[in-house]
């Protein structure tokens, strides 16, 4: 028998909470063993199909048993269930008109009931005032309509076990596109939605030489005015400053690298950017722990390569045994079966292997990592092409030679499977050393980095009083307790600067078929010019999108730490409530 890790009390919570099975009285009737062997036996039991492959089920448990791989939360909870919807990522169309507008509405609940996140690009809907011919009336706008959208997913709980996230997505060269910038400002409304504005290659040019744009009304195609590039992409900068929306997708990127551009142009992402997906596609995704890829104190590449082999596998599979909730995203992934591959655990590698995040010798290692996984997973794509036949509309791809998958790899957010992983997430560097998570309809668990907590028990520095010292801050760099060379590699995100951050995500960018999730995170004093730094920066490096985050900007924020403060009027003390800084006298 293998010896397994033990999930740490923060990961049996949230098993428990969300993605354990009930019986009708809300009872628990598995446990997490039993969990990873009914997702296990669904998985492989699609090679029965085939004829081919057999012990694959023994192989799958153990990989995510001994936390080197984790599918996403809809096929951890749904595989072997009467939902058996396993796919996390969905777009859905929505056309110029009423019937097209409320059918989204109808897909993307349907889609919400069963796990899946939705994005939508509203840019083929009318401006707001524009002509509507049948009733002599005028459009109410993409931003008007979206508040449907958000109302309907705020009724539905996506399985009972996961809140509804959606993507909004608006050209910006829409004449709607200032209305769709400011939409969040208030920073409550549209609490269902990410929203991202489609910036082109040409907008950002314009911006660049200090021209003026034309907004195109999608109705005729027509120019209706122009604007200043450079003033909306101060706007964008200001809003995703104040509030974190809207993030950025940079459209002509993404579609220059379509990988089946006969079939049409993509328009739009699942809700974290990771997957630009065309209309009514959908895509699987799941994670290799790169911080159980060691053998001693060095990476283990061929252990690497072979989970990164079960993964494709299992992802493969993962697309035979959804059922899924519309019929035609069935048709549109069964033709290109798409799937995400991607890591976590980077920040952890970077620490075991003395590596400052941000550094020449951390981008370094992120090249060879990412190609070494890319190489890998296309290889395996092909050898399964080779018995079960390439995607079916690869005559309709840019890809030549036999191939399983449209795409492979996506790098994932992974907030939640990385927590029962025990290990960071994504490619993201550490938010804090300990801090509080906000999961579980408002429950905040408390973490402090494992790795950390080692080495701190291990050189003796972890003295009473000093993790209360830790909780209060970012970043270690002032605790003088901690000692020099282990506070140079546990940087923490505000340690970073945001430009080191955007050429990591492009590192991994450049071998990712997919996207990447990266989310830049900013202290609390960056300015908007910082920002509008960031989006030009990224869209030069490369990126397929961008989205910042400037600390205590929004209410309720997912990590948050115990902050303190001078108010910077009257200069007494405050403190963090729910991530955002107030003074009890200022206000």
């Amino acid at each position: 028998m293998p010896s397994f890790p033990s999930f740490t009390a923060n990961a049996l919570q949230v098993l428990e909470r969300r993605y354990l099975r009930k019986d009708e009285n809300g009872r628990t009737v598995e446990d997490p063993d039993q969990m990873l062997r009914r997702v296990a036996a669904d998985v492989a039991g699609v090679n029965e199909r085939y004829g081919d492959r057999r012990g694959e089920e023994e192989e799958f448990y153990n990989a995510m048993r001994s936390l080197e791989f984790l599918p996403n939360s809809p096929t951890l909870m749904n595989a072997g269930t009467e939902i058996q919807q396993l796919s996390a990522c969905f777009v859905i169309p929505v056309e110029d008109s009423i019937e097209s507008i409320y059918d989204a509405v109808k897909f993307g609940a349907m889609v919400q009931q069963t796990g899946g996140g939705v994005g939508y690009s509203f840019s083929r809907l009318r401006p707001e005032g524009d002509q509507v011919r049948s009733t002599g009336g005028v459009a109410s706008g993409p931003v008007s309509f979206m508040r449907v959208f958000n109302a309907a997913t705020e009724a539905i709980k996506q399985g009972g076990r996961r809140r509804g996230a959606n993507m909004g997505v608006l050209r910006v060269d829409h004449p709607d596109i200032e209305r769709f910038i400011r939409a969040k400002d208030d920073l409550t409304s549209f609490s269902n939605f990410n929203i991202s504005v489609a910036v082109t290659d040409r907008f950002m040019e314009s911006a660049a030489r200090g021209e003026e744009y034309d907004l195109i009304n999608p109705r005729n195609g027509k120019a209706v005015r122009s604007m200043s590039a450079s003033r909306i992409l101060d706007r964008m900068a200001t809003s995703a400053w104040r509030g974190g929306d809207p993030g950025v997708l940079f459209i002509d990127t993404v579609n220059r690298h379509n990988p089946t551009p006969g079939l049409g142009a993509i328009e739009a992402t699942n809700p974290c950017g990771e997957v630009p997906l065309l209309p009514f596609e959908a895509c699987n995704l799941g994670s290799v722990n790169l911080d159980r890829m060691f053998s001693g104190d060095r990476i283990d590449w061929d252990k690497l390569g072979a989970t990164v082999d079960l993964g494709v596998r299992f992802l493969d599979n993962v697309i035979d045994a959804t059922r899924f909730p519309l019929p035609q995203t069935e048709v549109v992934v069964r033709g290109n079966r798409k799937i995400g591959l991607g890591v976590m655990g980077f920040a952890d590698m970077l620490v075991r292997l003395n590596l400052r995040y941000g550094s020449k010798a951390s981008m370094e290692l992120a090249g060879r990592l990412i190609t070494f996984v890319r190489q890998r997973a296309d290889a395996t794509s092909r050898a399964i092409a080779e018995s079960r036949g390439s995607f079916p509309n690869i005559d309709r791809s840019a890809i030549r030679g036999p191939c399983r998958n449209a795409t492979v790899l996506s790098i994932a957010p992974t907030g939640t499977i990385s927590m029962i992983a025990g290990c960071s997430s994504g490619i993201e560097p550490y938010y804090a050393i300990s801090y509080s998570r906000n999961v579980l309809e408002g429950q905040h668990l408390e973490e402090v980095q494992p790795l950390f907590l080692s080495i701190a028990r291990q050189r003796g520095f972890l003295e009473r009083g000093l993790l209360e010292r830790i909780e209060r801050s970012h970043s270690l760099q002032d605790i003088e307790e901690v000692p020099a060379d282990v506070r140079e590699v546990f940087v923490t995100a505000h340690d970073i600067p945001a430009i080191d951050q955007i050429d990591l995500q492009a590192t991994f960018q450049e071998h990712v078929d997919n996207a990447v999730s990266k989310t830049i995170n900013l202290p609390a004093d960056a300015s908007w010019h910082d920002v509008r730094k960031i989006i030009v920066h990224a869209h030069a490096r490369g990126c397929k999108g961008i989205t910042v985050y400037r600390e205590g900007s929004k209410p309720g924020q997912v990590l948050t730490t115990i902050m303190e403060a001078s108010c910077p009027t009257c200069r007494r003390l405050m403190r963090a409530e729910e991530g955002a800084l107030q003074c009890e006298h200022c206000g």
